[in-house]
């Protein structure tokens, strides 16, 4: 049995089918595209934006968009999980292929972390919202 109420559960079960489903629609989109099918391409992305709506409707259900530093702290967390337990994790379970692809995804991983980081000290620094363009430093990735 899970050790939180059946009404979270849901929601985040329904929040991830829909962020999965408006990412898979933006990749449809961007082969569109790519094919020279622009009016495809822009139903895709409109799909894909109504998918968005749809997944921060459960995820806000699920009180798990609270604002400010909360939220910025939770997507550090989450990023840090990902660079330094999952990705590697499955790049190091993968064939050479599949390797090399998340081997560029933690490479961008890591652009990802120097950005939350580089808003954490913005946050921190000011007093309401922070500035339009900040200046990150990517941490150095780590051979793998």
């Amino acid at each position: 049995m899970s050790r939180i109420p059946r009404d979270l559960e849901n929601l985040k079960a329904g929040f991830n089918a829909e962020a999965a489903a408006a990412a898979r629609f933006r990749a449809y989109s961007a082969r569109a595209r790519r094919d020279a099918l622009p009016h495809l391409a822009d139903h895709w992305l409109e799909l894909a934006r109504q998918k968005d709506q749809i997944a921060i409707l459960q995820l806000e259900a699920a009180g798990q968009v609270r604002g400010g530093e909360t939220d910025l702290e939770a997507a550090i967390a989450e990023e840090r999980y990902e660079n330094e337990v999952l990705y590697p994790k499955l790049q190091a379970g993968s064939g050479a292929e599949a390797a090399a692809i998340f081997g560029q995804v933690l490479a961008a991983q890591g652009q990802h972390q120097a950005r939350l980081d580089a808003l954490r000290g913005a946050i921190v620094a000011s007093q309401g919202d922070v500035p339009a363009t900040l200046r990150a430093e990517p941490e150095p990735t780590r051979q793998r």
